[in-house]
Order: structure tokens, then C-alpha cells, then sequence
């Protein structure tokens, strides 16, 4: 098993969305800045402000996606990854990605979630 990283008790019911959650948060919390806030319904990733959120479907409907991870940018980005893309602000577009395996947490994914930290600090 490898280390615990700040948020994952949020997932401690499901072991392949805590892992899942584990390898989306460790990359993040390494970056300066960064801290964790979780609350009921998510785990946050802030900077100045919130940049990414980890939560969990299941607590909201049935579902089998274990994690949805939701990155804000101040621009929209089109990939056939995201399950939406909302724009609650004017300059927050609201990225919403759906993950249900550890390899869904690749490089682009971590990419997205560096560009809304940048845009965060």
C-alpha cells in the first residue's frame, strides 16, 4: 500500500476510488501552496482558490464511477474526456472528468489540474 495522502478518509469506503484518489491528490499536494479542505460532500484543492475537487457519485445517485474529479479553468478545453463542462462564471469554466480506474489519472489529467493551479495562486 502506498502512503496516505491528505483527503483519502473521504474514500475510505471504496478502496479503488481512495486509490484512484490517492494517485490524483499526491502530484497536487506537492505543488507550493496547495491546501487540502475537505468537507461532506468533496475534497477541494486551493491555492488563493479552489482550483480541483475530488467527490464520490455514490453519495448523490447510483452510479458506478468510484471518483469525479471537477478542474477549474479560467478558459474552456475540449476533450472527449470530460463527461461535462459547465461555465457557472464568467471566468470559471467548471471541467468535470469521470475516473474509474487509477490509469485514468494520466499526465494530461494532472496537466489540467497544474494550468488551474496556476490560474489559482
Amino acid at each position: 500500500m502506498s502512503e496516505p495522502v491528505e483527503g483519502e478518509d473521504f474514500f475510505a469506503d471504496d478502496e479503488t476510488a481512495r486509490a484512484i484518489y490517492r494517485a490524483f491528490a499526491r502530484p497536487l499536494v506537492r505543488l507550493e501552496g496547495v491546501e487540502v479542505r475537505v468537507s461532506k460532500s468533496q475534497v477541494a484543492f486551493r491555492a488563493r482558490r479552489g482550483f480541483a475537487y475530488a467527490w464520490a457519485p455514490k453519495q448523490y445517485l447510483a452510479s458506478d464511477v468510484p471518483v469525479v474529479v471537477s478542474i477549474a479553468l479560467p478558459h474552456r478545453v475540449d476533450s472527449e474526456r470530460f463527461k461535462e463542462v459547465a461555465h457557472p462564471a464568467a471566468s470559471t469554466w467548471m471541467h468535470h472528468v469521470e475516473l474509474r480506474l487509477v490509469e485514468d489519472v494520466d499526465r494530461e489529467l494532472i496537466g489540467w489540474a497544474k494550468q488551474a493551479w496556476e490560474h489559482a495562486r
